[in-house]
């Protein structure tokens, strides 16, 4: 009887636990417009202006959409997973290299990715590092990120309000 109930109790521990992990990953999902005035932007550099995001188990999938300073907008979609598996994916002829990986810490989706592109010098690879987090309200998402190439480095933050919730 008292194995019975000491499982009782860990399953009831392990469920709460689960739910609320789970919780704080959907706070993800939906379609998400940037906030021009609360975001930091770099100059000569496409600006992501909305980004889609489905979760479904460990998997993330995302349609992020970049603005250029031509006002032309620029579509694509990513699959990951959350476990810091690298996925290959080739954008508008760029080959990029992305990798994803959920930070229990402080409940933030961490994304590293490598994009080759060619520019004016040459071949070049563009370096980031993202950081997402939900606010509490799950209405408000910040990425912070920071950009590499062999011409320097950026950091800025994006802030994006909830437009259209995801189940």
């Amino acid at each position: 009887m008292k194995k019975l109930t000491l499982f009782l109790i860990f399953g009831v521990i392990f469920f709460g636990y689960s739910s609320i992990l789970t919780g704080q990953r959907t706070g993800f999902r939906g379609l998400w417009k940037l906030d021009m005035n609360k975001s930091t932007l770099i100059e000569y550099t496409p600006k992501l202006i909305k980004i889609s995001v489905q979760l479904i188990g460990d998997s993330l999938f995302t349609e992020r959409t970049y603005e250029g300073g031509d006002g032309q907008e620029y579509p694509f979609n990513e699959n990951v997973t959350l476990d810091g598996k690298e996925y290959n994916i080739t954008i508008y002829d760029m080959p990029r290299k992305a990798k994803a990986s959920w930070s229990d810490a402080d409940s933030a989706i961490i994304i590293e990715s490598t994009t080759m592109f060619t520019g004016d010098m040459g071949t070049d690879d563009f370096i980031s590092v993202e950081t997402w987090k939900t606010d509490n309200s799950k209405q408000k998402l910040t990425i912070t990120f920071k950009n590499k190439t062999s011409g320097g480095e950026s950091e800025g933050i994006f802030v994006f309000d909830k437009v259209i919730p995801n189940s």
